[in-house]
């Protein structure tokens, strides 16, 4: 039979086990705050931004030339203005590199017609639309800086219109307007200069009811600025470090 006292295995000094534990703990808790500092790095954001471009409407010319041949005065010459200068302030908030919610007021511009009538007269018309927005933003990112973005969403628009007639033409309501809620979407492309400077080209499509019973689309393609607040880059891979 063996001894005893030779088959008992040593024991750790309690010392060194507390050691031990304090050091994974450490560790632990190091690990802790970076993966804290990474998810704070890759939270959402807020930003804002200014776009201008140019916008295009539809004059609908069989049906101004119908109403003024029911009045019975016929059409002899019809121009229009269907392109104006519009523009957009914005904010809104970009939960992930994905998603964004956004909100904003627009200004279409102005649009027109003038209409020359048999027996002598004329007609002019002017449409001028602005309003509110709040849009579903998706991002794709295509390259480290460049994405594809889309939108859809709906707008709030108040539509202005202008009439003045001539001769034979007599206008009854020579400034109607129209208020009205409708769909909108839109897709582009942005470009990241910097984290807080960001470049969009975008084109959009605003269903709009003029004042006279009229619905169709304007569209906008526009140059956007964005600048986002607080945002801190994402952390780079561990190859690149």
């Amino acid at each position: 039979m063996r001894n005893p006292r030779t088959t008992r295995t040593a024991r750790t000094p309690r010392s060194t086990r507390t050691a031990t534990v304090l050091r994974l703990l450490s560790v632990a808790g190091l690990g802790s705050v970076l993966a804290t500092a990474s998810f704070a790095q890759e939270g959402g954001y807020s930003y804002g931004g200014l776009s201008v471009g140019q916008s295009r409407a539809k004059i609908d010319e069989t049906r101004i030339t119908a109403s003024l041949l029911a009045s019975g005065l016929s059409t002899s010459a019809f121009s229009r203005d269907e392109s104006g200068q519009g523009f957009k302030v914005f904010g809104g908030y970009q939960f992930n590199r994905y998603i964004a919610l956004e909100a904003g007021y627009f200004n279409l511009g102005k649009f027109g017609f003038n209409a020359t009538t048999v027996p002598a007269g004329s007609l002019s018309g002017s449409m001028k639309v602005q309003g509110l927005n709040l849009d579903l933003v998706g991002t794709l990112p295509l390259t480290e800086r460049l994405s594809a973005i889309a939108r859809v969403g709906g707008q709030y628009a108040r539509t202005r219109d202008a009439f003045s007639g001539s001769g034979s033409v007599t206008v009854l309501n020579p400034n109607p307007s129209e208020r009205k809620f409708n769909a909108k979407f839109g897709a582009g492309l942005q470009y990241e200069f910097s984290p807080s400077f960001l470049v969009r080209a975008e084109a959009e499509r605003y269903r709009i009811n003029d004042a006279v019973g009229n619905r169709g689309d304007v569209n906008l393609y526009s140059l956007s600025l964005v600048f986002p607040f607080g945002r801190t880059p994402a952390p780079a891979p561990r190859g690149q470090r």
